[in-house]
Formats: C-alpha cells, sequence, structure tokens
C-alpha cells in the first residue's frame, strides 16, 4: 500500500517541473482521477478523465479540442529511479487502462518554460505527436501540449517503444 503522505511529498519535491498541493488539493484530484504508482513509491502517474469540473487552464484546453480523453495532470519519478523505467512503467499501464475503457486520446503538457527537456524528450519518444506551445500568463509558465491517439495502431510511436 502506498504511503500517501511520501506520494505527496515526492510531487512538492518535483516542483517547478509540477505544481506544489496541499493535502486537501492532492486528496481532491486523487478522488477525482486515477493514481498509478511505482513500487516502493518511486513514482507516480496522476490521469484525469473528460468531463470533469477542474479549474486547470491547461486542462480545459484539452476539453475544448477532445470529448473522450484521459489527461495526465502530473508524473512524477524520483530522483533515485530515474533511467530505469519507471515513467514508461506508469504510462504503460494508463494508456492500457484508458484503451480498455474506449478513451480515445490520452494528453498531456510539458513545461518548455521553465525548461524541462527530459520530459520532453520521454514524450517525443512515445510517440506523442506536439500540438501547441502556450504560455500562461498567471503562472508564468509555458508548456508544449502533447496527444498520443489510442484509437490506432501508431506506427511512429510503436517503433518507438511506445505502448
Amino acid at each position: 500500500m502506498s504511503d500517501t503522505a511520501a506520494l505527496l511529498a515526492l510531487n512538492n519535491a518535483a516542483v517547478p517541473a509540477v505544481n506544489a498541493l496541499d493535502e486537501t488539493e492532492w486528496q481532491t484530484l486523487v478522488s477525482a482521477g486515477k493514481l498509478y504508482v511505482a513500487p516502493g513509491d518511486s513514482g507516480l502517474l496522476l490521469t484525469l478523465p473528460s468531463g470533469i469540473d477542474y479549474a486547470s487552464l491547461n486542462y480545459r484546453w484539452f476539453s475544448e479540442r477532445y470529448s473522450n480523453f484521459v489527461y495526465v495532470d502530473r508524473i512524477v519519478v524520483a530522483p533515485h529511479a530515474r533511467g530505469q523505467g519507471v515513467a514508461r512503467q506508469l504510462y504503460a499501464e494508463a494508456i492500457s487502462d484508458s484503451r480498455a475503457n474506449g478513451r480515445t486520446a490520452f494528453l498531456a503538457e510539458v513545461n518548455t518554460d521553465p525548461p524541462n527537456p527530459a520530459s520532453l524528450a520521454f514524450h517525443d519518444a512515445m510517440g506523442f505527436r506536439r500540438l501547441e506551445e502556450r504560455h500562461n500568463e498567471a503562472s508564468g509558465k509555458t508548456v508544449m501540449m502533447f496527444a498520443f491517439d489510442l484509437t490506432a495502431a501508431d506506427e511512429a510511436g510503436a517503433a518507438k517503444g511506445a505502448p
């Protein structure tokens, strides 16, 4: 069983790659979505389904363009576990679940300012398609919007080892 306090601490240690959360915000997000946890709490992936009331500008941007999706709200891998396939394993499980539940798109955004080159490279390698770069004046962050089509075999993604 995962330690929710440890997972919240893992999340908050990853700022600015993800937003910091307090315990109430964490519990609200986890109850609205699905939390995937790597062995030993070495990583986490939190996804949210389409159609929920969520104030995130990025989630709303996707909601205006897609109707049946799963949104990656956050992915965090502990520093000691990076480069060991943890993120790939978490994404594979979430993508498989999303397909099994009839979702058509798996969506995410990655910071470009402040830069997160490892995550950009990861999403490119997984076969995600870059959609648009967006700047949020309120947060000061710029993100690249990504989509992975769940409805068809993605030749490029399959060649790159995508699930």
